[in-house]
């Protein structure tokens, strides 16, 4: 299962990719709208989708979606192609005008230049009264992508191992947190918490803390403006939670061991209590559990330790955005796959996703949300690019692995210095970025 990284790269609000040199030769201005065709029935020509989810395609899952979608557009034929580095194989192809029809917009190419290589899906005024993540893809009011599935950030945790050290409710602070996996490690045999150091993304899923810390929808504002390391800033409140749970031996015995594929398994059977990722792992854990015979039940998803006004606070984002190819001949086929696939088909709640309509209900697993009064946001992400490029020009990498597997190894003793001036020295690398990029 390959395609892990990526979700939590998009999660992370864009991903760690800059975009450098990918403009495209094939019709620089050619802008097009790919408008919803009015009857089915005549909607003819075959459709290229690509994607990053190879192990659907193996399993036939897709397969099974399009042959669904053939009953409502008997004449459409839709060929999929997986491609494993999904990102630098669609870069080469978006030089050409060959990239398939529907393709997953690649987190490299600049959102102003979308126009250029994507079909207008319709004006975010009219698309954001039914869908949500609308923004994330829209140039000068018009709307170039769509998302079929929400996601969240969260831990994924063991709901038996939680209650059998006597907790009962979620924490609502670090402290808490803290004193929560101390009774854990104290009364089970679980290991409190696991890093999955070794496979990098997985702790650049932290920097997905921004916004749910505050409950701040203008937290990427926050990133490009601010500095993200001072007192209370929510990458350092999320960053010193992690540097305590290695620091007060909470996390597995040798962080640079970890096994991603393993720690699944390991988490469904209760050997493993936490981690920090995102709904999308859900149903990953839960298959787990099911091939490792335990119950999948046992799997559970929480927010981030802290609250406003008494109410925990959820960032949602998209997966994915599908977009259209402005060169595709058969738009308005490839526009009727994409809002069946959003609309209409299985693939939110087969996927336990939190849907990108606005009207539909929570998935199962994330009821105890409800239930709790977690709050939803979305997080502008205006200036988006303009945090990408302070990231890349100070170096900190906050979409990156090298930056919290120095900041575990600095808890764990493997390397030298206090946490404060590690934070200061990010705080200072950032703030410079700024001043340079002349915000």
């Amino acid at each position: 299962m390959h395609m892990n990284r990526r979700h939590t790269l998009v999660l992370a609000v864009g991903a760690a990719l800059l975009a450098a040199g990918c403009t495209g030769t094939g019709g620089a201005s050619k802008e097009a709208d790919a408008k919803a065709p009015d009857d089915p029935s005549k909607v003819s020509g075959t459709i290229k989708v690509l994607t990053v989810r190879t192990d659907l395609i193996q399993d036939g899952t897709l397969k099974r979606y399009a042959a669904e979608f053939n009953k409502t557009y008997p004449k459409v034929k839709v060929e999929f192609e997986g491609l494993t580095n999904y990102e630098s194989e669609v870069k080469i192809r978006m030089n050409t005008k060959n990239y398939g029809d529907v393709l997953l917009i690649p987190a490299v190419i600049k959102k102003a230049d979308y126009p250029k290589f994507f079909a207008s899906l319709g004006t975010e005024a009219e698309r954001s009264k039914k869908y949500r993540f609308t923004d994330v893809t829209t140039v000068d009011g018009k709307v170039y992508g769509q998302s079929p599935n929400g996601v969240s950030p969260g831990f994924i945790y063991n709901k038996r191992v939680w209650k059998e050290a006597g907790i009962t409710q979620w924490p609502t602070t670090p402290a808490e947190f803290l004193t929560d996996l101390k009774a854990i490690k104290g009364k089970t045999d679980a290991i409190p918490y696991y890093t999955n150091f070794s496979a990098g993304w997985t702790l650049s899923a932290w920097t997905a803390v921004n916004g749910s810390v505050h409950c701040d929808p203008q937290a990427t504002d926050e990133l490009a403006t601010g500095d993200p390391w001072a007192k209370g800033a929510d990458l350092r409140v999320g960053d010193t939670l992690l540097y305590d749970m290695v620091k007060q031996g909470l996390v597995e015995k040798d962080p640079t061991t970890s096994n991603w594929e393993e720690s699944k398994a390991r988490t469904a059977k209760g050997e493993i209590a936490t981690q920090w990722l995102g709904t999308w792992a859900i149903v990953q854990f839960q298959d787990a559990a099911k091939k490792a015979g335990v119950n999948p039940d046992d799997i559970g998803f929480m927010p981030f330790p802290a609250q406003v006004d008494g109410k925990f606070c959820a960032v949602i984002g998209p997966d994915y955005n599908q977009g259209i190819n402005v060169h595709s001949q058969h738009k308005d086929a490839a526009r009727a796959w994409v809002d069946w696939f959003t609309d209409k088909s299985t693939y939110g709640q087969d996927n336990l996703a939190i849907s990108p309509l606005k009207d539909a209900p929570l998935p199962d697993v994330m009821k105890p949300y409800e239930e709790q009064g977690v709050k939803f946001i979305e997080v502008d992400d205006a200036k988006g690019a303009q945090v990408k490029q302070l990231d890349s020009d100070s170096e900190v990498g906050i979409y990156a692995p090298e930056y919290r597997q120095n900041l575990v190894d600095l808890a764990r003793g493997a390397r030298k210095g206090s946490l404060d001036d590690f934070f200061a020295d990010l705080s200072e690398r950032w703030t410079d970025a700024q001043k340079n990029l002349g915000s």
